[in-house]
């Protein structure tokens, strides 16, 4: 699945990366695993890796309901988050910018976007200088296969 998420309840953080393509409806799909998820808390701090996303379903008015709800579902938890973005490429900063402008309405998110790892961890408060870093001392690892395999970025479970 081109997005995967994973929760770091420790730090009030969740991580997700995106790979590939990206849809509206695995977007939909990972909101609703997300919220399900037993270590779900409102206002968690996102840091999202849009790194590795070669592309996107540029169907904005599917986008722009599912943003609404999440919205919505913030506005009412009367909670904030803070969301930051790494988007080093041309694609990521396209999927970033795009995210940020359905946030700039509402007091309850707010969107940054960083070129790296590094810079994302420390607008989020983290003193590791990347997300392999963040996960091994957290307790989380990921495989890394060969650059001309598949990622998988699942944390296991805890």
């Amino acid at each position: 699945m081109p997005l995967e998420f994973c929760i770091i309840p420790q730090r009030g953080l969740v991580l997700l990366e995106y790979d590939g393509f990206s849809t509206i409806d695995e977007l939909r799909d990972a909101t609703v695993a997300y919220l399900a998820h037993p270590d779900y808390a409102a206002g968690q701090k996102q840091l999202v890796d849009l790194t590795n996303v070669v592309g996107f379903e540029k169907d904005y008015v599917r986008f722009m309901e599912l943003q609404a709800a999440k919205t919505e579902r913030l506005e009412g938890a009367g909670v904030q988050s803070l969301v930051v973005y790494i988007a080093p490429t041309a694609m990521a900063q396209q999927v970033a910018t795009l995210f940020t402008r359905t946030w700039a309405p509402t007091r309850n998110v707010i969107a940054m976007v960083q070129n790296t790892e590094a810079q994302a961890l420390e607008l989020l408060g983290q003193p590791e200088h990347s997300i392999d870093a963040l996960l091994a001392a957290t307790g989380k690892a990921r495989k890394r296969p060969a650059a001309n395999e598949g990622r998988e970025t699942r944390c296991p479970p805890d």
